[in-house]
């Protein structure tokens, strides 16, 4: 099997989810690079969702399909990365956004990928620009957010400094 096809390692008690009927889910992954920092990318400031806000890698699981897989489609489409271990679940949230699609129920997990981590082939479309975060700068992740709206800095704050909880 050649390295493109290989498949996806999850380590041992990482949950994955089972969506129950007519449940809205998204996943998102906290990747690190190996300096220890983690990626994310600002989301362009026309979107619906979360404008001009930093956000990590991650989407809405397509009807029919697996957490997991959504989890490595979305890696590959947002970056040009693929996803190669899911080494935790950071945190399970409920949320509802300001765009009128109700309730969404989501899991966040620390990943690993295969890739060019300094050339990531984002989706400019949809992201303006990327960076790597380490622990001193945390709080530019709060960026645009109002106050309480802190999901993406704690997952990665939880993937810095070795958490995993239940948010």
């Amino acid at each position: 099997m050649s390295d493109d096809q290989r498949p996806v390692t999850l380590d041992d008690g990482v949950e994955i989810p089972v969506p129950a009927h007519g449940e809205t889910w998204t996943v998102g992954a906290v990747i690190l690079d190996r300096d220890g920092r983690a990626f994310a990318q600002r989301r362009s400031p026309g979107r619906r969702l979360f404008p001009d806000c930093w956000d990590i890698v991650g989407g809405h699981v397509e009807p029919g399909e697996s957490p997991l897989d959504a989890l490595a489609r979305e890696v590959e489409e947002e970056t040009g990365w693929r996803l190669r271990r899911v080494r935790r679940l950071l945190g399970i949230t409920t949320w509802t956004g300001d765009d009128g699609n109700g309730i969404r129920h989501e899991a966040d997990y620390l990943v690993e990928v295969d890739g060019d981590l300094d050339h990531p082939a984002l989706e400019w479309s949809k992201h303006t620009a990327y960076e790597w975060f380490g622990p001193d700068d945390l709080p530019r992740l709060k960026e645009n957010r109002p106050p309480g709206e802190h999901l993406i800095h704690d997952l990665v704050a939880r993937a810095l400094h070795g958490r995993s909880d239940r948010v």
